[in-house]
């Protein structure tokens, strides 16, 4: 009985190692097949809010956040523009100059690429000259704001611009931080980071220069 079990011992093991590799095997292909098409339905139950997270970075996608970031920040930068085309005019200082050459330099490209996105999404460009008073625009002068810089000059020119550019300056930080909450552009968001980064500092660069006035 002993032989006998001696031959049957090495057949038994053949047969549990077979069983294994079939048992392996069955397995690797239920694995492969949890992220295919044999279970794809809980292959996607699983990545859906990596997937949901990532779409827009991979696909470029904008929502309606991404285009109100668009419309809302053009005629923002337009008036912060035209508050710094005239800082020469008005007698400015070389430090008040040469902020406002920095913010004019900065934000015109920013208004063809904000521009450009909205053309491209089939979206209206807010049109130049219209009145943006009242709308959900943090910041912006108003009508006898911009009329008070025009008639100031030098040292009072110097003040007037620093302080509403102060403002100006926070309510496009508030409009980028929105952008980067609700927002999916990928450059859309990349910019909104640019200014909250540039603009926050300039905030910065502003009231030291108000308080050393």
């Amino acid at each position: 009985m002993s032989t006998t079990r001696h031959h049957r011992s090495p057949l038994r093991l053949a047969a549990i190692a077979a069983s294994a590799t079939a048992a392996a095997l069955l397995l690797t292909g239920c694995g492969g097949d949890d992220g295919g098409s044999g279970h794809g339905e809980h292959g996607q139950d699983r990545p859906t809010p990596e997937a949901a997270g990532s779409a827009p970075a991979t696909s470029g996608e904008h929502n309606a956040a991404d285009i109100a970031f668009a419309q809302g920040m053009i005629p923002h930068h337009r008036q912060a523009v035209d508050m710094a085309d005239l800082a020469p005019e008005q007698g400015a200082s070389d430090e008040v100059l040469a902020l406002a050459e920095r913010i004019r330099a900065a934000q015109d490209p920013e208004i063809e690429t904000l521009s450009g996105w909205l053309a491209a999404w089939g979206e209206p460009v807010p049109e130049e000259g219209m009145d943006h008073a009242g709308h959900d625009m943090g910041g912006m002068m108003s009508a006898e704001e911009m009329a008070e810089l025009e008639n100031a000059t030098g040292a009072a020119f110097d003040a007037a611009f620093l302080a509403m550019m102060v403002q100006h300056h926070e309510g496009a930080v508030e409009m980028a931080g929105t952008e980067l909450a609700d927002g999916s552009y990928p450059p859309a968001l990349d910019l909104a980071e640019d200014i909250v980064a540039s603009q926050s500092a300039e905030i910065d660069q502003m009231n030291e220069m108000l308080g050393a006035s």
